[in-house]
């Protein structure tokens, strides 16, 4: 299990990587957000809230959105909000700190990508 303290540690000792100026919890890398709070929607006429147990990591590309998934549904998810988009809702208390430490590697490299998904003709 780990926490959005662990989450903060892990990210900001990778180099280039900053905490952003209005939450000291999300994450960008040359100027792309790569690590942010999950945005409920707690009521449909209120603003989201952050959510400091769930994480958007943004992700390569669609398959490997898919795979992260597929392989391991009890750590991560997605919304219909985020269909079409290279990133997915990680739950912090499903993981452990090696494992996370691995999501904001991926996350970091993956930075400097669109986070829309590309359609691509067969």
């Amino acid at each position: 299990m780990t926490t959005k303290d662990d989450l903060r540690r892990i990210a900001l000792s990778i180099p280039g990587v900053v905490a952003s100026e209005k939450d000291d919890y999300s994450f960008s890398l040359k100027g792309k957000g790569m690590i942010w709070p999950y945005p409920e929607r707690v009521h449909p006429k209120k603003a989201r809230v952050p959510r400091y147990d769930q994480y958007l990591f943004r992700v390569a590309d669609g398959d490997d959105k898919e795979a992260l998934l597929m392989g391991e549904p009890e750590v991560f998810f997605t919304t219909d909000h985020y269909n079409g988009y290279n990133a997915v809702i990680v739950r912090l208390d499903a993981i452990d700190e090696d494992r996370l430490a691995e999501l904001v590697r991926m996350a970091a490299d993956a930075a400097p990508l669109s986070t829309r998904s590309r359609k691509t003709a067969l």
